[in-house]
């Protein structure tokens, strides 16, 4: 009998032992409460005790969590709809404040729907279409273009990038949440997906800027071209005038030496000469098909008149 109750104060000693240690591992922060009110601070990672069946131990996660909110049909500043998705990092900063304002991670993620969803609504409906696709350093090569929306004229240089529209969602959706004990760590777009009437104009805009680019590399090509073709079209007229030149000096110093040639010739017996330049002449002008009327008294009739 004596041992029986000894070993049922080692077996209730065990059970209360066991229930008044707990671990809280690296990943985890917790805070113990007494019939659901908390009795502790931020309890750190190691072994701990606490009143069996009285105190409770509730755990958070230490490491950074996720959240991912549900795609929204939105219309952007320019009155275009599109489809977005979001998602978010957060973690758990001040378990305590975390304990008494939403409880579990799952309120935590019910609380962030309702700040993240409304502030990123408000971001894609007070913007462009174009500035919440578009880079913070991209740069049309196009000349400006000008935006009209309601009555409000913005040109190109005005735009804003998809990365400053973020960082102004995450700089006012993140100023609700420490009242949570929550601290918001990044807010990215997930996925934008266009409705079919504004994918159209999205890709007629893609293929206007790209056709405009080619444009513009096309005049930078015919300009490089007309230049090109100007400088071979000088250096062809300076050959081909060289070569004129040159030719006519060689044509001059011929005809000269033919000149020359024909004056010795001629000087040597001018009437042998005459006699052959006029029998050379009757070859071109006495045919079959001519008829040649002259005076016996020509001076051109008269080697065949001698020939008689």
């Amino acid at each position: 009998m004596r041992n029986g109750l000894i070993a049922a104060v080692v077996i209730v000693l065990i059970i209360l032992l066991q229930g008044s240690i707990y671990v809280v591992n690296e990943a985890e922060q917790a805070i113990v409460t007494q019939f659901g009110k908390p009795v502790s601070d931020i309890i750190e990672p190691g072994v701990h005790l606490r009143l069996p069946f009285i105190q409770g131990v509730n755990r958070f996660e230490r490491r950074i969590l996720k959240w991912d909110g549900d795609p929204n049909q939105i219309p952007t500043k320019d009155k275009r709809f599109i489809w977005l998705d979001t998602t978010a990092r957060w973690r758990i900063t001040d378990p305590l404040l975390f304990f008494k304002t939403v409880a579990t991670e799952r309120g935590a993620q019910s609380r962030l729907d309702d700040i993240i969803d409304s502030v990123v609504r408000d971001a894609v409906s007070g913007n462009l279409l174009v500035e919440l696709v578009r880079g913070d350093d991209y740069v049309n090569p196009a000349d400006k273009e000008v935006f009209e929306v309601d009555d409000e004229v913005i040109t190109s240089d005005e735009l804003r990038g998809r990365e400053q529209i973020l960082e102004g969602i995450l700089a006012e959706a993140g100023s609700s949440t420490p009242e949570y004990g929550i601290e918001l760590l990044d807010v990215q777009i997930k996925r934008i997906n266009y409705i079919e009437q504004v994918r159209t104009r999205v890709y007629e805009r893609m293929i206007n800027e790209r056709n405009k680019v080619a444009a513009q590399f096309r005049s930078e090509g015919e300009g490089e071209k007309a230049e090109i073709l100007g400088q071979m079209e000088r250096e062809l007229k300076e050959i081909s005038s060289g070569a004129f030149r040159k030719a006519e000096e060689i044509r001059g110093k011929a005809d000269a030496e033919a000149t020359r040639i024909y004056a010795d010739a001629y000087n040597q017996d001018r009437e042998f000469y005459a006699f052959l330049r006029t029998l050379e002449s009757y070859k071109t002008t006495i045919t079959d098909r001519n008829k040649l009327i002259i005076s016996t008294d020509s001076d051109y009739f008269r080697y065949l008149k001698d020939f008689k």
